[in-house]
């Protein structure tokens, strides 16, 4: 019986998705996309998780990127199946995902992949991460939205140009990674941060991801109106007593 393509695994209140075609360098196939979209969906309605890290399985590649293999051989039928209708919807789903995703970075990300862990809100990575936006290279296009939110335009400006690898000191320098840990820490490392993630409220992690995102363009000013209205209305505070309930009881009331 075949392995699943993407494994899930929820600790508490942190899921992990695992893309699982090892011998392939978990290429993203249209199968592999179509199911972590549903697991992404899954765990969106899930009240009990709270943050979702995305890694891959190996120890060479978080995913090589696009099934090229598939693709050349669906480029060659003359009536090829349809893809899913919400397959070009992949990546602005995981972007938009409410809740945040941390990306668990094991090995290299080329093309297809490095689009999708530029849609991540945070990324780990160790000594043997690279990246790739391979776009350009291929007649293609790809990450103009996702990469210079991340890190800049004129840095996103030559990655997305040149297709050239950016190795994991860079990528920590330039901001692509938020960590750099050892190999056998990063899971240790991605777990910690997402259950600090989880452990906040996560009606309030979920507004500032919303806030943060849509904010993208606005001006200082209209940024702060956007956050004043939403304590107003969406994300009103919870009251004084919960809020610092431990520092009460343990202070004392006065």
């Amino acid at each position: 019986m075949d392995e699943p393509e993407v494994l899930l695994d929820i600790k508490g209140s942190v899921a992990i998705l695992t893309l699982n075609r090892p011998k392939v360098l978990n290429a993203l196939s249209r199968s592999l996309q179509l199911t972590l979209e549903k697991y992404i969906l899954q765990l969106e309605n899930d009240d009990k998780v709270n943050c979702i890290i995305i890694t891959g399985s190996g120890e060479k590649a978080f995913s090589a990127g696009g099934d090229i293999h598939e693709m050349d051989t669906l480029s060659k039928m003359n009536n090829p199946p349809p893809d899913h209708p919400s397959s070009k919807w992949y990546t602005w789903r995981l972007m938009n995902c409410a809740k945040p995703l941390v990306g668990a970075i094991n090995g290299l990300a080329f093309g297809g992949a490095a689009l999708m862990a530029s849609s991540f809100d945070i990324r780990i990575g160790t000594n043997n991460t690279s990246f790739k936006f391979l776009a350009a290279t291929y007649g293609r296009l790809n990450s103009s939205w996702t990469l210079p939110a991340q890190i800049g335009w004129p840095k996103a400006k030559e990655l997305l140009f040149t297709g050239r690898q950016v190795m994991a000191e860079e990528a920590y320098e330039i901001g692509l990674l938020n960590h750099l840990v050892a190999t056998d820490k990063l899971m240790d490392k991605t777990l910690e941060i997402a259950e600090m993630i989880s452990n906040n409220d996560p009606r309030m992690v979920q507004g500032l991801k919303k806030l943060v995102s849509e904010n993208i363009g606005h001006t200082l000013k209209e940024q702060y109106n956007h956050e004043m209205r939403a304590v107003q209305d969406w994300l009103k505070p919870i009251s004084v007593q919960d809020s610092f309930k431990t520092f009460l009881d343990k202070k004392g009331r006065k």
